[in-house]
């Protein structure tokens, strides 16, 4: 997001520059902004997406949450019983328990990482949505150039962020 941005940034600063040498007057330019993280925040599909993940990997976090509790349950008797039980029940105990910490950690970290994927590629059909809606936006009313965030300053009636999240809100 901060590379897109970035890039984005230096693409409007070499077309203000390019302007500023062409025959075409900044008094003819017209130009927009446009708060992206406010439109991520406040676009429905940020919530849809948002419910769509929880839903997709709900069921191995409830997986996980069983396995927290069967260690936890384990170290419980451990502790209750551990001086009344077999050396060997002990050991055999504290061996399913080690075996279940290692692979409810392992589980947990495939979880975040797959979870951590899917999060960018939502994010990035989210921001190709945001791109093609301000395009649509800046066309309708034939904006010039329209600027994302890094602005300094953006008087409000150039900021486009509610015609932007508007044109979101029908899709």
């Amino acid at each position: 997001m901060i590379h897109l941005l970035k890039s984005i940034l230096v693409t409007v600063l070499l077309a203000t520059s390019a302007l500023t040498f062409s025959s075409v007057s900044f008094a003819e330019l017209k130009v927009g902004y446009v708060q992206v993280d406010k439109i991520l925040q406040d676009a429905p599909q940020t919530a849809e997406s948002g419910k769509k993940l929880e839903r997709e990997f709900s069921p191995r976090s409830l997986d996980l949450d069983r396995m927290q509790k069967q260690i936890k349950d384990i170290e419980t008797t451990l502790d209750k019983d551990g001086i009344t039980i077999s050396e060997t029940d002990r050991r055999n105990k504290e061996r399913d328990a080690s075996n279940l910490k290692i692979e409810f950690q392992r589980k947990q970290r495939e979880l975040r990482e797959d979870i951590n994927l899917r999060k960018n590629e939502e994010l990035a059909t989210l921001q190709d949505r945001i791109n093609k809606a301000v395009q649509s936006v800046a066309k309708a009313e034939m904006y010039d150039l329209v600027v994302y965030g890094g602005v300094a300053y953006a008087s409000e009636k150039i900021d486009l962020t509610d015609k932007v999240l508007k044109s979101l809100g029908k899709k």
